[in-house]
């Protein structure tokens, strides 16, 4: 295993299940950043033209672009009653990676105040070192 630590504290893995319960789409307000390959994949996974698409759920801030929110925090992509993200299959990188980011595999305690916040940490199958690292890689959070 070239390049992969196996110093870190989560060397035997960690567990982790998207519940898809919706807790890390809504709350605290914050920034999801989104790349046109992005937003092109989930404008045709919900049916709608890319433009029309940034037009309605994208927001600019500085040269980056984000995800809009509601009111409270909500991304503009959670289903208000369903709770389920509407472009699920083909939601951000960023999201995508989730909870596996450098900030919440920092520290043992660092994965605990994210498992505080999301039901899937701690619970089902054992995600190995290997993946771990693979996903902390595609984003720094």
């Amino acid at each position: 295993m070239a390049g992969i630590p196996q110093e870190v504290w989560y060397s035997g893995g960690l567990r982790f299940e998207c519940t898809q319960c919706g807790d890390c789409c809504s709350g605290s307000e914050g920034y999801v950043w989104v790349n046109q390959e992005e937003i092109d994949a989930m404008s045709q996974r919900i049916g709608m033209e890319p433009s029309a698409f940034e037009a309605e759920f994208v927001k600019r801030v500085g040269v980056r672009r984000t995800l809009k929110e509601r009111p409270g925090g909500d991304c503009v992509l959670l289903d208000e009653k369903t709770r389920k993200c509407t472009a699920y299959e083909e939601r951000p990188r960023q999201c995508k990676t989730w909870p596996f980011w450098g900030s919440n595999i920092r520290t043992p305690e660092a994965w605990q105040e994210a498992a505080t916040a999301c039901p899937g940490c701690n619970k089902g199958n054992l995600v190995p070192l290997e993946k771990i690292v693979e996903q902390a890689a595609k984003i720094r959070i």
